[in-house]
């Protein structure tokens, strides 16, 4: 599905810039491959540029159920693209099938991961999973919250480590029915 191949040659060139401006000898045998294995990893980490995560939703079973569906707790990293520095925590993505039409759960979890492997803002993030599930399954309603602990707020600028970001999204029922939405919340906080 990635239609792009990421230039790594040029990420090389560009962490061995990096390297040389803050003053390092990139010819010291610690960081003598720093530049091919950062590329590697971005190549690992921006596997979601490109991808077209609504592909993940086509496939679809029948099963006659108009309940919520919640998958909670799902890893996600993602790098800021303010300071290019982490942020992970976990996503909770529910939905309530319409017509009948459910999706394999692993199937949420990929659309999460996909659009978390870019650089993004948690805020758009949240958004971008909510948007994709509700315009492809067009469910009677899907909710989408994320918490995550951002290492531009621990390792700089305020120096705050162990605070969480809560960023939710919530269209269809969650959005206009107090009792569904509070149902998710509900489910999300159960231990």
């Amino acid at each position: 599905m990635n239609k792009n191949k990421l230039d790594k040659e040029k990420i090389e060139q560009a962490v061995t810039l990096i390297l040389e401006a803050i003053g390092e000898d990139v010819k010291r045998e610690g960081l003598q491959g720093t530049p091919r294995r950062v590329a590697n990893m971005y190549e690992e980490i921006f596997a979601g540029v490109n991808v077209e995560p609504r592909e993940f939703l086509q496939v679809s079973f029948t099963e006659f159920h108009d309940e919520l569906v919640l998958v909670k707790d799902i890893p996600i990293y993602s790098l800021c693209e303010h300071h290019l520095l982490p942020f992970y925590g976990k996503a909770h993505v529910a939905y309530i099938p319409r017509g009948g039409k459910v999706v394999g759960i692993s199937k949420l979890a990929r659309v999460a991961e996909t659009y978390a492997r870019r650089p993004q803002l948690q805020e758009r993030l949240t958004s971008q999973i909510a948007d994709c599930i509700n315009e492809t399954l067009k469910p009677f309603g899907v909710g989408v919250v994320i918490e995550a602990e951002h290492m531009c707020m621990t390792m700089r600028g305020i120096k705050k480590p162990g605070s969480t970001t809560v960023t939710s999204a919530v269209r269809g029922l969650f959005e206009t029915r107090s009792e569904t939405r509070a149902e998710l919340f509900s489910l999300i906080n159960a231990k």
